[in-house]
């Protein structure tokens, strides 16, 4: 019985360990810069391209942390912003 109660325990442990370590991961795919296809396009207006699309919609599930950040959210909260995100397909999750 203890050695069933000590596996069950190790493999919690190493699940939450995992759970968290793709949290991390995921966290630090949220690259502002990862957006500068789209700074031509939300900038001046113009139609984005293909790669700004592209990056846009990677970058989709960090958008409310740039919209928060005091640097990159005049870039992103921006009308010509929302018509690039508009353009591409990307809806704003926040």
């Amino acid at each position: 019985m203890l050695r069933e109660g000590s596996f069950l325990s190790l493999y919690l442990i190493v699940t939450a360990m995992l759970v968290g370590q793709l949290r991390v991961t995921d966290a630090a795919q949220c690259t502002a810069t990862e957006l500068r296809p789209c700074l031509s396009a939300i900038s001046s207006g113009q139609s984005p391209t293909p790669e700004c699309c592209a990056k846009l919609k990677e970058q989709t599930p960090c958008l409310c942390g740039y919209r928060k950040d005091p640097q990159v959210g005049k870039y992103v909260n921006s009308p010509n912003a929302r018509k690039v995100a508009s353009s591409c397909g990307v809806s704003v999750p926040c």
